[in-house]
């Protein structure tokens, strides 16, 4: 599984490091094709895997019968999704049906936090950990988390030396801290910018992983690797 992360996260991290010369040589569309290609087929590849052997190593908890745990989990899995897939995202542009652009975002979920996609997967780790207790499933936790916080890092980077000025003007005002900087006044909270087409889109995709849990949990177990 370490290796597993370690691949994704050398080919995710440096296609984005590469994005600009990339995306000069072959164009903004077709560098956005391979770059998911490549992301989304370890992706798979690492879900398979981790569906395969989450009950690999020592089981150091077991709260699966305890009350309210269930309906925990499932909240807290609804919630990092709605921080995982945030509605700035444009999704045309991600299909590269749109030419694929870098944004400066201030809006919605970045007024609460500046990385997102990092608390939404700690919340899932969270929750997944708490849920599987055993020693396989905590490493993958740490090594997924310990790649976004690599993450935070390289893409403030990345962002820094395509904006310069820009980027650190909205840097000032946000945190990547949920809600820090909204409490230190540098931020405002508006809750009608949650009010977005792409966020029922999430709410429906929670609902369909929702249904399709069993399955997956059946094709992972079937899976012998």
């Amino acid at each position: 599984m370490v290796g597993f992360l370690l691949m994704f996260a050398m080919a995710h991290s440096g296609l984005a490091a590469l994005r600009l010369s990339l995306e000069k040589r072959v164009g903004a569309r077709l560098y956005r094709v391979g770059f998911a290609l490549v992301s989304l087929t370890l992706a798979v590849a690492m879900i398979g895997y981790f569906l395969a052997h989450r009950y690999d190593g020592v089981q150091l908890w077991q709260v699966q019968n305890v009350p309210g745990i269930p309906g925990l989990v499932w909240i807290l899995s609804a919630i990092s999704f709605l921080f995982l897939y945030p509605a700035t995202f444009n999704l045309l542009e991600i299909a590269a049906i749109q030419k694929p652009q870098v944004h400066l975002y201030e809006t919605g979920i970045i007024r609460v936090t500046r990385h997102p996609q990092l608390w939404g997967q700690v919340i899932w780790c969270l929750a997944h950990t708490l849920w599987l207790g055993t020693s396989f499933t905590l490493i993958t936790s740490l090594g997924l988390i310990a790649h976004h916080c690599f993450g935070v890092w390289h893409g403030d980077r990345r962002l820094e030396l395509r904006y310069g000025p820009a980027f650190l003007a909205v840097k000032e005002r946000t945190s990547v801290i949920p809600f820090l900087a909204i409490l230190q006044r540098r931020q405002t909270f508006m809750i009608q910018e949650f009010f977005k087409l792409a966020y029922v889109g999430v709410a429906i995709f929670i609902g369909l992983l929702w249904w399709a849990h069993p399955w997956l949990y059946r094709a992972g177990s079937a899976i012998h690797w």
